[in-house]
Order: C-alpha cells, then sequence, then structure tokens
C-alpha cells in the first residue's frame, strides 16, 4: 500500500511570556527581550498508508476535530502561561509550545489505526518557525 502525508493547518490566538523561572531577570532581558507571541498557525501531518477502499490516509474532518480539541480547545484565547498548567513550569518558547502540541495530538489520535503523527509545525510568526517530529 502507498504511504502518503496529509497536512491541516490551525490557527488559534493565545499570548506569553517568554519567561524562564530558572534565570535572573537580566538574564531572561537579555535572552527573550520584548519577544512576546500575539497569534500563530500550526501545521499537523500524519503518515500513514492510503486505504485503497476509501483513498484516504485518514478523514480530513476527524484530524480537524482532533486538532480543535488538543490544539485550539487548549490554547485559543488563552494566556499560555497562566492558563495551561504545563506552562507552570516549562517556558513557552516556541520550541516548547510544538512540543506541547504534539503530546496533547498523541493522547488524541486513535492508537489503533493504520497511521501516525509524522509532524507538528508551529508559525509563531511568519519569520518564526519550529518543527518538531517526536524525538527525544
Amino acid at each position: 500500500m502507498p504511504i502518503s502525508y496529509i497536512t491541516r493547518t490551525l490557527t488559534f490566538c493565545s499570548g506569553h511570556r517568554l519567561h524562564s523561572p530558572h534565570l535572573s531577570e537580566k538574564e531572561n532581558l537579555e535572552i527573550f527581550g520584548k519577544c512576546n507571541s500575539p497569534n500563530g498557525h500550526v501545521h499537523v501531518t500524519i503518515r500513514g498508508h492510503i486505504d485503497p477502499v476509501n483513498g484516504m490516509v485518514m478523514n480530513l474532518t476527524e484530524l480537524r476535530e482532533y486538532m480543535e480539541a488538543a490544539i485550539h480547545d487548549q490554547l485559543d484565547h488563552k494566556n499560555i502561561d497562566k492558563d495551561v498548567p504545563y506552562f507552570k513550569e516549562t517556558t513557552s518558547t516556541a520550541e516548547n509550545v510544538a512540543v506541547f502540541i504534539w503530546n496533547e495530538m498523541v493522547k488524541v489520535l486513535p492508537k489503533d489505526r493504520d497511521y501516525e503523527l509524522y509532524k507538528v509545525v508551529l508559525h509563531e510568526t511568519d519569520n518564526n518557525v519550529v518543527t518538531y517530529m517526536g524525538e527525544q
């Protein structure tokens, strides 16, 4: 069976303060400056075999529903640092937000299907993009 990759995009708005509790106020200012991202969008890519009967890796409507549960419902119109428990102890860099999205997608995707999460691409701005592929 052929393998294909499908990607769906989701836009969400959230705020965060790039601030590490492991650094002093001066170190935080030097490293992060005034960095604050009011919005962004994410691409989630699924990899799997094309079903010979329906011709799809997975139904894109299902993927949208999983993305809304894992990403939109948890991050949209939230202050990530204050409203998302994961970021109480984790600095809300784009890299860490991408890891969070990956982990939440893994939780909602069915385990008994012939596809898998392949990558998460987070566009913090037009110029700042992070890709996470589940690598540790």
